[in-house]
């Protein structure tokens, strides 16, 4: 069977700045069956410029411009609510996790004593970055958008020459737009990634609805992380992209349901196929009355169900032999 997928509930900022709204991200997430909420975590200043603009999806879906900086300001967490989060967290039974943008989060975090760390695409060729993520030598789940398949083997070597085991490095597939376009997916790159450095994948998916999530479970993703939100109508840069409640509960259940269908892949008969198979398949049965000594032949013999005699696939094993004793129309022959 399936290794269990990682369910990751990508929180990330739409909490909008307000404590309430994230509780009830973490409740949400909860109740769907996800294994795990992320947020982020970030000072605005240590990760943007006064002068870096907006990208075109966030102009759009906050339906102003501006700079980066007065945007990140209002969605940063500080420690107080870090620490009331992951309370939260524990009450509702779901891992808290955050992703760190600079050098202080990743501090801050450590203290907290997280221990699984998610780097996301735009540092994935931050040098300095991967060094202290990867001197922690702790698991790591390394996000891909943007990236040419040279980027990644760069950042999976900073990452182990910093000590950081490579069994635990997971690098999921991305096309980082909000929604990413379908034909822009490529999501057979997944596997590419799999066989090209022999690390565990998954997919963390910006597309509308969920299906795609899907598709990445059936062709082994190892996790799936997905933004959700409370409603798709909030003021913010990643609502419009991100599941709603119901939406989310959907994702986890169908995951789940993959795991259960992909099975063993030792192809045999299941349990459930085994009633079946006398109903279904044939047998070799008497075309017409047989006469005792009487040589069988396709005059003689024909296939018809039920299947719980002599299977027709030994058809040359019956022709030419002679009967063993009387048989009447449709009766199952015997050998």
């Amino acid at each position: 069977m399936k290794n269990k997928t990682t369910v990751i509930a990508e929180a990330g900022v739409n909490h909008n700045g307000d404590i309430k709204i994230a509780e009830e991200l973490i409740q949400v997430a909860a109740e769907a069956g996800a294994d795990i909420v992320k947020f982020q975590t970030f000072q605005a200043n240590e990760i943007s410029s006064k002068n870096a603009g907006r990208a075109e999806y966030q102009k759009v879906n906050m339906k102003e411009d501006g700079s980066q900086i007065e945007m990140l300001k209002k969605l940063e967490l500080n420690l107080e609510m870090h620490l009331h989060l992951m309370k939260v967290c524990e009450k509702n039974k779901i891992q808290f996790l955050s992703t760190a943008f600079d050098f202080p989060s990743i501090e801050l975090l450590s203290e907290l004593g997280i221990r699984l760390w998610k780097i996301p695409s735009g540092e994935i060729t931050n040098f300095p970055y991967l060094k202290k993520i990867g001197s922690l030598k702790q698991e790591v789940i390394l996000s891909s958008g943007m990236s040419t398949l040279g980027e990644i083997e760069s950042a999976l070597m900073v990452l182990t020459e910093q000590g950081t085991v490579r069994d635990n490095i997971t690098v999921l597939h991305c096309t980082t737009e909000y929604p990413a376009p379908l034909e822009e997916v490529n999501l057979c790159a997944m596997e590419t990634i799999r066989d090209a450095f022999r690390v565990k994948v998954g997919y963390s998916d910006h597309t509308e609805g969920i299906e795609i999530s899907l598709a990445a479970v059936a062709m082994g993703a190892n996790v799936i992380e997905k933004h959700f939100t409370l409603d798709k109508s909030l003021p913010g840069p990643d609502h419009k992209a991100s599941l709603e409640p119901r939406e989310l509960c959907d994702l986890v259940r169908g995951v789940r349901n993959i795991e259960r269908a992909l099975g063993d892949g030792v192809k045999k008969p299941s349990p459930s196929e085994l009633r079946n198979i006398p109903i279904a398949r044939k047998s070799i049965v008497a075309k017409q009355d047989i006469k005792k000594g009487e040589t069988f032949s396709e005059k003689n013999i024909s296939t018809k169900r039920p299947g719980s005699g002599i299977s027709p696939i030994r058809w040359n094993e019956v022709i030419g032999r002679q009967a063993i004793k009387d048989f009447q129309e449709d009766d199952l022959i015997e050998i």
